[in-house]
Parts: C-alpha cells; structure tokens; sequence
C-alpha cells in the first residue's frame, strides 16, 4: 500500500502563493500518476491538478491553470503543487491522491488525510 503525507498549507492573504508538498511511502513514486484534489466547505471534492507517473502529462483544473504548477521528484518521492497568485476561494482542504494503476489519474487508489489552505481578502 502506499502512505500519503502532505504537508504546505496555511493561512495566506490574496495574491500570494504556497507550496504544498507530498511524500509518498511504501511504493516508488515515479510508477504511478498522482494529484491533487480540494473541497471547499459545503462542496464535492475537485480535482485540482494531475501529474502522469513520469511527469510529462499534466492536467489543471480551469480555476487554477496559470496560477498552480504540480512538480514531482521521484527520487524523494514527493510530489509538489506551487499555487500561486492565491485566490480567496482557493479556500478547502488539499488532498494528495495517487493511482497506482494507469500512466495518468484516472480513480484514486490512496488518499492522504489533507492539509488545510486559507486565503484571506
């Protein structure tokens, strides 16, 4: 199985930018897709951005793209989201995800337990 720890999130004024950060245990990162996912208060989960097992397919939500960037090093086993030019409803819990079974996201097979953002006005 695999463990997902994200770690990044915090409180952060409009127009400013975090980083959140991914570790992944018990499976090599670089063999499966993995991504970000968000839910706001009172909605659905969303898929934020995805990033294919070797990096080179990548999707962005259209809320986000142009502002975040997902990153991997699968040599620590990390994946990274740089959210940037942060917007107030950028607010919700920030989830990493990974597929263990196909090149891209496709279904989730692990969740981490999430990692709070806030964007303040």
């Amino acid at each position: 199985q695999v463990q997902l720890v994200e770690s990044g999130g915090g409180l952060v004024q409009a127009g400013g930018s975090l980083r959140l950060s991914c570790a992944a245990s018990g499976r090599t990162v670089g063999y499966y897709a993995m991504g970000w996912f968000r839910q706001a208060p009172g909605s659905e989960r969303e898929s934020v951005a995805h990033s294919s097992w070797d990096g080179r397919r990548t999707y962005y939500s259209d809320s986000v793209k142009g502002r975040f960037t997902i990153s991997r090093d699968n040599a620590k086993n990390t994946v990274y989201l740089q959210m940037d030019n942060l917007r107030p409803e950028d607010t919700a819990v920030y989830y990493c995800a990974a597929d263990v079974r196909h090149y891209a996201m496709e279904r989730p097979d692990y969740w981490g337990q999430g990692t709070q953002v806030t964007v303040s006005s």
